[in-house]
């Protein structure tokens, strides 16, 4: 799934850095929205982001330090997101060294800040741990989201989990053959056990399992995670050109004032500028 690193990938079933990125309309804040949110629990799959044990794979170009606190900008922005849909709860799902999450100063911070119930993954393989997850909150729906997906639109998130009320499994894919986000709402489906987890054929084995055990499923909108260097590139010219489009669209408003444009990951374009990836007043 994206947003936890596991074995090292395979090749990647389709070129990110080729595909076309269309700048979604801005994300609005709806009625239709909250209802669709205001009872489901939204958990953040992460693992706390200490520097030389987290996003590894861009340590070698980053630093162990820069590396860990662009994971830390992709939980908070993840973290900015749930809240804004205003679900029933937020749970962040974490995994942590030395003796669990109750251990991690970080990530019990984060989750004092947005409100969330703070959780320990448990032990297992991945598909183990998003089970566990999921479980005491899959009765009532809940959608497991990863954090490799910063520049999702906050709009995307909220079609994906709004899916649940029509669907009882959610899978939202990412370009790399995988999936970021999985929603569940009742039985718990057969779909986390015997997967050949951080390969680029996740996607086709999750449908192929929930078509074989005719399991009714909706997919939500498909985007591209960030988990490699060139990964990164792709995120940061992506976001400055958002910053281009937008500061002369949103520069002034309707009514003539002067407005700023939010992009869907602050936190994350703040990392990346301080990086120098994406230059200043850009």
């Amino acid at each position: 799934m994206a947003g936890m690193e596991t074995e090292p990938r395979g090749t990647r079933a389709r070129s990110i850095a080729a595909t076309p990125i269309r700048k979604p309309r801005p994300a609005r804040r709806s009625s239709a929205a909250d209802r669709s949110s205001r009872d489901i629990t939204l958990i953040v799959f992460c693992r706390d982001p200490v520097a030389g044990q987290t996003k590894t794979r861009l340590i070698p170009r980053l630093g162990a330090a820069n590396a860990a606190a662009l994971a830390r900008a992709f939980i908070d922005d993840a973290l900015r997101k749930c809240r804004a849909l205003a679900p029933a709860r937020i749970v962040i799902a974490a995994s942590a060294p030395g003796g669990g999450v109750a251990n991690s100063p970080w990530l019990r911070r984060i989750a004092r800040r947005f409100g969330a119930v703070l959780v320990d993954q448990g032990s297992g393989g991945l598909g183990a741990r998003m089970a566990h997850a999921l479980e005491p909150y899959r009765a009532g729906g809940a959608a497991l989201v990863g954090t490799d997906t910063p520049s999702l639109p906050l709009e995307l998130l909220a079609r994906s989990v709004a899916l649940l009320r029509r669907a009882p499994v959610v899978i939202a894919p990412s370009l790399d053959g995988g999936y970021y986000l999985v929603g569940v709402r009742g039985p718990m489906p057969e779909i986390f056990r015997a997967i050949r987890w951080g390969r680029a054929s996740v996607l086709s084995q999750t449908l192929a399992r929930l078509r074989r055990s005719r399991t009714r499923y909706a997919l939500g909108p498909a985007w591209y995670d960030v988990d490699r260097m060139s990964d990164v590139a792709l995120l940061a010219a992506h976001l400055a050109r958002m910053k281009t489009q937008d500061g002369t669209a949103s520069a002034r408003g309707h009514d003539g004032a002067s407005r700023p444009s939010p992009l869907p990951c602050p936190a994350t374009a703040r990392v990346l500028q301080r990086l120098g990836l994406i230059r200043a007043g850009r």
